[in-house]
């Protein structure tokens, strides 16, 4: 059951779309040849994930070099990534709602505009504060990209072998870019961290007159329209203070006052979101969409896959450069079989989706993913790559694209076009508060159990961090067997 149809009668159904506006490009159908512009119009938006995955995985290598050239301290420059963590997570169901009410085009373009600009001034700053706030502003600016450039693709591409398809490509992208991002990164740090804030606004640049020429206009709800502003800013409070609060935990104390405080914050303000959505008369987000289960397990899901996976790359990372002594670009190529072995998969796994079906999908992906922390598990001082860490990246090669495809399929199944915006901030949301929360998690799990200084207390430090992802995937793999198996039964 779809999440419209489970509305309850006092809650408003999704705006009535005037047919003369919705976009004019014909849609893929299943079995049918793509004409070269669907094709153009699926790569430009692609691009935009593409861009956020180069751009993470490149400022991630680059925080080393801009701490020392910008004078700023441990804690003030962990925000340049934080700050993009909380911009993003913060306003993505915001973002994926205003695509589907002012028009996702329109968003789509001034969004990748103001990324550009946040960019192009983050790398030209000379000031810390001034590249943190750069880094927020490019976060905002993804947090309405994302789910608007996705929701254009999957209203174009129905459901089926067609949007398989489109989605396994899109998949492939965000690889594409983070492979390319972990060697550019590394390339770009030994001429200079700069050139990681540069290298992305030609890109953003191109994506904009890619998407004014290729992606036609589309309008929202025909008649006079009506926002809920009092929802958007209770929802987008709570989801800022969530993700600060979970980003600080580790630093002032998951059990301290103020963190005790902003949690009981949260929860005023998604109290007070949900006594809003119920009694307007145009609500941001229908409640009865909440209830959509595929979407809310598909979510779930996907703050699992990020979650685990980059809270393993922070450890990895560590243990290549702090405990190995390996240069940033030996760490990007290390990395890069995993991101190499995505590419391959990714374009392919729309195929897989047709015969098995986002769940078992997702089952598969937590399998390998399980199998690659366990496999990481044996890392000492001076483990082998070629036996130890190869065998872990190869593995999450394989997990990422079966996971990512089938969670986005299950995301958006049965969603209305009206609301594919919402549902994919929605999805986007899990992505990044699951990031936040495990890796805040397991960097305190970490430095609870630094015994002391030398080796082989960090290497244990590392290891009691493993111990939760690798928990956390086991789970992960338990519920989506189950979710599998539940269809099944329902489905007999």
């Amino acid at each position: 059951m779809t999440a419209s149809q489970e509305a309850t009668p006092q809650e408003t159904p999704p705006p009535v779309v005037d047919p003369k506006s919705e976009v004019t490009e014909p849609k893929a159908t299943d079995g049918e040849k793509w004409s070269g512009r669907l094709w153009a119009t699926l790569i430009v938006l692609c691009s935009a994930m593409f861009l956020d995955a180069l751009d993470n995985a490149m400022v991630g290598i680059a925080v080393p070099p801009i701490q020392q050239e910008l004078g700023m301290s441990t804690s003030s420059v962990q925000w340049v990534v934080s700050a993009y963590v909380l911009g993003f997570g913060g306003f993505l169901l915001l973002g994926g709602r205003m695509a589907d009410l002012v028009g996702r085009r329109k968003v789509f373009l001034v969004a990748v505009a103001v990324f550009g600009i946040a960019s192009l001034i983050g790398g030209l700053a000379n000031d810390g504060f001034l590249v943190i706030a750069a880094r927020f502003v490019m976060g905002v600016a993804a947090a309405f990209t994302a789910p608007a450039g996705l929701a254009i693709i999957l209203t174009q591409f129905p459901e089926g072998a067609a949007r398989n398809k489109a989605v396994a490509i899109y998949t492939a992208c965000g690889a594409f870019g983070f492979s390319l991002g972990l060697v550019a990164g590394g390339l770009l740090t030994e001429i200079g961290w700069r050139w990681t804030f540069l290298l992305p606004v030609p890109i953003a640049l191109a994506i904009l007159v890619g998407a004014s020429v290729l992606v036609r206009k589309d309008e929202a709800a025909t008649g006079k329209r009506h926002y809920d502003i009092p929802g958007a800013i209770s929802v987008t409070g709570a989801m800022l203070l969530l993700v600060f609060t979970i980003v600080r935990a580790p630093e002032v104390g998951w059990v301290s006052a103020q963190t005790l405080l902003q949690f009981a914050g949260v929860i005023v303000l998604v109290v007070a979101f949900a006594l809003i959505e119920r009694n307007t008369a145009n609500p941001l987000i229908r409640l009865g969409f909440l209830r959509n289960g595929g979407l809310i397990g598909a979510a779930l899901t996907a703050a699992a896959i990020l979650g685990t996976y980059m809270s393993f790359q922070f450890i990895g990372s560590l243990y290549l450069q702090d405990t190995r002594g390996w240069s940033p670009l030996e760490m990007a190529l290390a990395f890069l079989p995993c991101g190499i072995l995505i590419a391959i998969i990714a374009p392919r796994a729309g195929g897989l989706l047709g015969k098995f079906g986002p769940k078992w999908m997702m089952f598969a992906g937590f399998v390998a993913y399980t199998l690659a922390y366990i496999s990481f598990l044996r890392i000492d001082t001076d483990s082998s790559y070629v036996a130890v860490l190869l065998p872990t990246m190869l593995l999450i090669g394989v997990a990422f694209p079966l996971s990512f495809t089938g969670s986005y399929v299950q995301a958006t199944s049965g969603v209305a076009d009206s609301e594919q915006g919402l549902a994919a901030g929605v999805l986007q949301t899990g992505y990044q508060v699951g990031a936040a929360l495990l890796l805040a998690v397991v960097t305190a799990t970490m430095a609870a159990g630094q015994g002391g200084a030398g080796a082989t207390n960090t290497i244990d430090s590392y290891h009691n961090g493993m111990y939760v992802i690798t928990g956390v995937s086991a789970l992960t793999l338990l519920a989506t067997l189950v979710s599998a198996l539940r269809k099944k039964r329902v489905a007999a």
